[in-house]
């Protein structure tokens, strides 16, 4: 059951993506995360109704610290798409995933599914040349937020009940975020279409995967979780591939199977009773 919402917020937050793309020739990135995160933020609080009266102090840092990170990896990664493939952004992504299971994984066999996984992006990140800068650098701070954001969705499942912890961190986020539209020319944001494109964006890539990935990791462990999370390039070169018309060269599809290939050891490893250590939080 874990694997399957795993797999669920993979599609379903690769295929916001090249929508969010799509929306960028109408409004700028900065407009595109922040649509992103209010969308969601506002689904999650009607749907959660969370509870806040009698909460700690480490239960709102926990909350605080989930949003910060929701906000970070939101924006560097948007950033990221609007200057190289979402493919190869997303590769470049995975950096901070990769890293926490390879911390996470203690026995050599279980390493190899991380080895594995790695082949496979540097063989998809590094077909594509003269790659704007400014756009890796992006991506790599997309994967450390990520990397945080793996660690507090899990510290967060186990201190908010449901999806209440999400939802105040959506909000978090959102205010987070809320001063880039400053730089967002504010006609762009009363366009139907872009509302529109902006709210399925917003469904897609944020309340889908998020509730789905925050369940899961309530009995997942967290170094299972990063390397599942390596289907994450492939998905996203389809998801290219198909909403934006971002080609895949031949050692592209090689790569996809290398990272697929691991994805498929971690849960065959999940199913038979072997978790690798939670990485603390």
């Amino acid at each position: 059951m874990a694997i399957g919402l795993v797999l669920l917020g993979i599609g379903s937050v690769q295929l916001g993506a090249g929508f969010a793309k799509l929306l960028f020739d109408d409004i700028a990135p900065n407009g595109v995360v922040w649509l992103r995160l209010a969308t969601s933020s506002l689904v999650l609080m009607l749907w959660a109704r969370p509870h806040l009266r009698g909460r700690s102090r480490e239960d709102w840092l926990v909350a605080v610290r989930y949003g910060a990170c929701l906000g970070a990896m939101n924006w560097g990664i948007y950033q990221s798409f609007s200057r190289i493939p979402i493919g190869v952004a997303v590769t470049i992504e995975f950096i901070g995933p990769l890293v926490l299971a390879a911390i996470g994984f203690r026995r050599p066999r279980d390493l190899a599914w991380v080895l594995l996984a790695a082949l496979g992006v540097l063989l998809l990140g590094f077909e594509r040349g003269h790659l704007d800068p400014l756009g890796i650098l992006y991506a790599v701070l997309a994967g450390a937020a990520w990397s945080g954001y793996i660690l507090s969705s899990a510290a967060t499942g186990r201190r908010w009940e449901g999806i209440d912890g999400l939802a105040v961190a959506s909000l978090v986020a959102v205010l987070l975020v809320s001063p880039l539209l400053l730089t967002v020319d504010t006609a762009d944001l009363a366009d139907q279409r872009v509302l529109l494109l902006g709210a399925a964006v917003g469904l897609l890539s944020s309340v889908v995967p998020y509730s789905a990935e925050l369940a899961a990791l309530r009995t997942l462990p967290a170094a299972t979780f990063g390397v599942l999370m390596s289907l994450e390039p492939a998905a996203a070169a389809l998801a290219g591939l198909v909403v934006v018309g971002e080609s895949l060269a031949p050692v592209q599809w090689v790569a996809i199977g290398c990272v697929v290939a691991a994805s498929v050891g971690a849960t065959r490893a999940t199913r038979a009773g072997v978790h690798p250590d939670v990485i603390p939080t």
